[in-house]
């Protein structure tokens, strides 16, 4: 066994538990990622974001529109469900909250529109699993396609920026869905895809074995970084105690060298930006309207 795969005291490693997420987080900033999932009490995040808001929205109705009878999947029904459903969080106001939930639902019933009610998807809002010797990784899909013998993942997207069949070939998150999609349910899974809902346009890859199999070595080198540094976190902070009522302030500087912030234009989006003098003085924090797609008609 090599020496990444042993912990502290030279026993075997137990498997690093993760999602897609949690990976992409220390690949983008090992301080967010401690903030995010090590630190307890963890950080006051800032304000919410209105994207989120919009992306989660448009989520929930597209998935509870798979969910009505077959008669009942009209463009219309998926319009409702988001108006229902919407969620007012990180918004300027309640009238640009209003009109953000009108052009979200065009959106929705123009996607909706392009859809077959009767293709019923394997998996909608489906949870896989995988794992390797080194890894146990989990997510949840958007939807779950049938294609002919082989399954597809599809992910919604409703950000600003366009896509390309590059997002979708270098997306770590689809890779894993795939790999995972193609364990659980045993078929192949080897094309992704996602759908940009403002512009209507479908960014999609086929993967080979071979591709996707460099995508779960990349997940191991990622978890094999975030796992070491979470030993020597966790070997000296203390665990807080249930019945603690207020946790021991941690000092976290002297963890600065395992897990240092990685300034750039990203750090405008941190949830945790308020505690990081290194991204705010990076990159200015934006409003939390301000990622609203302005090219959604």
């Amino acid at each position: 066994m090599s020496a990444e795969q042993l912990g502290f005291d030279g026993m075997p490693r137990r498997l690093y538990t993760c999602t897609p997420s949690r990976l992409n987080t220390w690949l983008d900033c090992p301080r967010r990622y401690r903030m995010t999932y090590l630190d307890r009490p963890m950080p006051p995040k800032g304000p919410p974001w209105a994207h989120n808001s919009v992306g989660a929205s448009v989520h929930n109705a597209l998935a509870g529109w798979w969910r009505l009878p077959v008669h009942e999947r009209t463009p219309e029904a998926a319009g409702t469900l988001l108006t229902r459903g919407w969620l007012t969080d990180g918004f300027r106001d309640d009238a640009q909250s209003a009109e953000w939930r009108g052009r979200a639902r065009e959106m929705t019933e123009r996607y909706a529109a392009g859809l077959d009610p009767s293709d019923e998807p394997v998996g909608v809002e489906r949870t896989v699993a995988t794992r390797t010797d080194r890894i146990a990784v989990s997510g949840r899909i958007d939807r779950l396609d049938a294609r002919g013998g082989e399954l597809a993942v599809v992910d919604y997207k409703t950000g600003r920026r366009p896509l390309t069949s590059d997002d979708a070939r270098g997306s770590l998150a689809l890779a894993i869905y795939a790999v995972a999609s193609s364990r659980v349910l045993r078929r192949p899974c080897h094309r992704v895809e996602l759908h940009h809902l403002p512009s209507g346009e479908v960014a999609a890859w086929d993967h080979t074995d071979d591709s996707l199999a460099r995508h779960m070595r990349r997940a191991e080198q990622i978890a094999d970084e975030a796992a070491t540094a979470d030993e020597a976190y966790r070997a000296v902070v203390p665990k807080p105690r249930p019945s603690d009522a207020r946790p021991a302030t941690v000092d976290h500087t002297p963890h600065d060298e395992r897990f240092p912030p990685r300034p750039g234009t990203l750090c405008s989006w941190c949830d945790f930006a308020r505690h990081c003098p290194e991204g705010q003085q990076a990159a200015p924090r934006k409003d939390p309207w301000a990622a609203l797609p302005v090219d959604v008609p």
